[in-house]
């Protein structure tokens, strides 16, 4: 695990009462160099509960605000909470093939 990612889990570890927590460099999958940029992230936590998926979002950006202003290009983030976890299978959407950016065709 890169110095980045370890940093960014100790964070969101640190800042929230975590059930399940994944966190996947997807760099490679991204045009450029492969790089610590692109990250895909699955929290569980009972601290989402009664909060819209935008307050969700917000409280992991908060938590993660240098690296989202620094080395972090993107960041995709998927939260539930236990039960909605366990009514999913515990399984989160893969990330979308890259489009190239401002390379696209």
């Amino acid at each position: 695990m890169s110095s980045i990612a370890a940093l960014i889990e100790r964070k969101v570890r640190d800042g929230l009462s975590v059930a399940h927590l994944a966190l996947e460099n997807e760099s490679h999958m991204h045009s450029g160099p492969a790089t610590d940029s692109h990250f895909r992230m699955v929290v569980v936590s009972d601290a989402f509960d009664g909060l819209r998926l935008v307050q969700r979002h917000q409280r992991i950006y908060a938590l993660v605000a240098e690296e989202l202003a620094g080395p972090v290009h993107a960041l995709a983030l998927h939260t539930f909470t236990p039960a909605e976890w366990a009514e999913r299978g515990e399984q989160a959407e893969a990330s979308p093939n890259c489009r190239g950016g401002s390379q696209a065709g």
